[in-house]
């Protein structure tokens, strides 16, 4: 009982303090401008550095994608859907969820060693003594540039993964051009796509903001920054499957 008392108390005190840096970082934002340079380096870092990857997985996550729906739709209806079917799964939850996680283990667990290194080296102390504040000087930059730059991955991940789809219909499965992209107009909705850039924006949020919560409170020398790292991934990837589940609720 004491454990699950500690558990809950420790879930509910690391609550509050994710909230009070996401509060740190609003109050911030007026500096965006001022520290643009910053923001920019962040995107190129989160956005452009990221793309070689998603692209990668985008494509074999189309693919496989237009294989598993074929699949299914043999014993129940006629595979010209395959290009609706798996465009419409592709946008709303395999662009948003894939490229999240893709940018929770490159880019979240990179922003807490980063953070949690300069935590353990006392740089955040000396940032806080030239009067620097860590949260407008780190911490909101990663954020805001993780925020923008997701939803601009997550258009290109689904464009590649529709790509991948429809190269393996054509290929293999011997569905022609004009029915797969066909299939894709029918099942086509502007409300997927605005949803599946909201879910773009919100885990990119999230991803960035544990990264920056897990360096900041890195204990423990380069141990503790190991730990962070991993804790970083693990959490955000969860977050980002649980926040996906109750999304689903709100926007379709």
């Amino acid at each position: 009982m004491r454990v699950l008392t500690a558990s809950i108390t420790n879930f509910i005190s690391e609550t509050g303090e994710v909230a009070m840096l996401f509060w740190g970082i609003v109050k911030s934002l007026p500096r965006l401008v001022r520290d643009r340079h910053l923001v920019f380096a962040q995107m190129s870092h989160i956005g452009v550095d990221s793309l070689p990857l998603v692209v990668l997985v985008s494509i074999f996550a189309g693919a496989i994608g237009a294989w598993q729906a074929a699949y299914q739709l043999s014993g129940l209806a006629s595979t010209a859907l395959v290009g609706g079917v798996t465009s419409r799964v592709i946008i709303i939850e395999l662009g948003p969820v894939l490229t999240g996680i893709i940018i929770a283990g490159r880019v979240g667990a990179s922003i807490a060693a980063e953070l949690g290194t300069m935590k353990v080296t006392e740089q955040l102390d000396a940032l806080e003594t030239m009067a620097i504040n860590p949260v407008r000087y780190l911490a909101m930059p990663r954020v805001f540039a993780a925020a923008v730059m997701m939803p601009v991955l997550v258009t290109f991940a689904n464009f590649i993964a529709v790509m991948g789809a429809f190269v393996v219909s054509l290929l293999f499965l011997d569905i022609p051009q004009h029915v797969f992209f066909g299939s894709v107009q029918q099942f086509f909705s502007t409300k997927d796509v605005f949803g599946g850039l909201l879910k773009a924006t919100i885990f990119g949020t999230l991803t960035s903001l544990l990264g920056c919560h897990i360096g900041f409170q890195t204990t423990g020398g380069a141990e503790g920054v190991g730990v962070s790292t991993i804790r970083s991934f693990v959490v955000s990837s969860a977050m980002i499957l649980i926040s996906d589940y109750f999304l689903w609720f709100f926007l379709f």
